[in-house]
């Protein structure tokens, strides 16, 4: 197994149900104590963050 075959391994695992549950959950989190710490004044830069990162991630 190659270099190649792991890094193709790995991207197809990056886009599972399983992984776009995962960081669903992750991001979420993450995003609701980013919020929480801000005191909600950066709200739309973390929600705008989140679809970013969810975009790339997952299969949604």
């Amino acid at each position: 197994m190659g270099i190649d075959d792991l890094r193709d391994k790995a991207s197809e695992a990056l886009k599972s149900d399983k992984a776009e549950t995962i960081s669903d959950k992750v991001l979420g989190a993450a995003a609701g104590a980013a919020k929480k710490v801000t005191g909600g004044k950066f709200d739309e830069r973390i929600d705008s963050a989140v679809e970013t990162v969810d975009s790339k991630l997952g299969n949604e």
